[in-house]
């Protein structure tokens, strides 16, 4: 590794991809740019491996962190995996179900649903504008690891379910959903991981993000950087802050660290 080599982490939803969920192309070429000069690029999202395949595809990156760090590859192999309980997903459930709200079931290859038809499920799914959407299967869960559920419910009333179920952590990501992750996991320990087997120095080290779920990987990583999207308390924890992702900010924010 020379002394110059940086690796650098992105988030996709309001980072890479705009508020159209489109690929600006001023992004695409800031992402070429690094490559060619020789820095590791990685993707560190929320969204699952299959929810954004395309998007690896065409700016050509296979390391990444998926499930906001449950599931973790490097350079195309699998390097970490932190399921859910299985045990408590059936608990969840069950809670789930005693106020008619649908869950969703998450592994590295599909999502399922417990309920047929569901308004929360279709409203939330929608604005994520992929070309995947629950089928389902009640019991998904059994049998295979998960990395990741979604609880379909109104803004609020995940407080009830982060009080029952203590093994878990609940990040909302919509007026009527929320992620539902094994405690304590983060993109920040994905990101560790990933950093352990490359040995970059923290000096090294870059993030950008725009989300709550990128709050702990931007007050981790040395070099971090917030979106000019981001609200208030996102970029309160990063070093920096560039411009809106609308409005070019990868590549402001790439040209403003001096890495292109």
């Amino acid at each position: 590794m020379t002394k110059n080599r940086s690796v650098i982490f992105f988030d996709i939803d309001g980072t890479l991809l705009d508020s159209n969920k489109k690929l600006p192309n001023s992004t695409k070429e800031a992402v070429f740019k690094l490559k060619e000069q020789g820095h590791v690029v990685a993707i560190a999202t929320g969204r699952a491996p299959f929810m954004f395949e395309n998007l690896r595809r065409e700016l050509g990156i296979d390391t990444y962190v998926s499930y906001n760090g449950q599931y973790v590859v490097l350079n195309g192999k699998v390097l970490y995996k932190n399921p859910l309980r299985t045990d408590a997903v059936e608990k969840l459930t069950e809670a789930a179900l005693s106020h008619h709200y649908p869950v969703a079931y998450m592994d590295h290859k599909d999502m399922k649903t417990n309920i047929p038809e569901h308004p929360y499920v279709k409203e939330s799914i929608n604005t994520l504008k992929i070309d995947r959407y629950p089928s389902l299967d009640p019991e998904y869960y059994v049998g295979r690891e998960l990395y990741q559920a979604l609880l379909f419910c109104p803004e609020g009333e995940e407080k009830q379910y982060e009080m029952a179920f203590p093994e878990f952590d609940f990040v909302r990501w919509h007026p009527v959903s929320v992620d539902v992750l094994p405690k304590g996991g983060s993109k920040a320990k994905g990101i560790e991981k990933i950093i352990e087997k490359l040995g970059f120095p923290e000096e090294r080290q870059y993030a950008f993000g725009d989300g709550l779920n990128d709050m702990q990987m931007l007050s981790t990583i040395h070099n971090s950087v917030a979106m000019g999207n981001a609200e208030e308390k996102v970029k309160s924890v990063a070093k920096y802050v560039t411009k809106s992702v609308d409005h070019d900010g990868i590549q402001h924010g790439l040209k403003m660290m001096g890495l292109i």
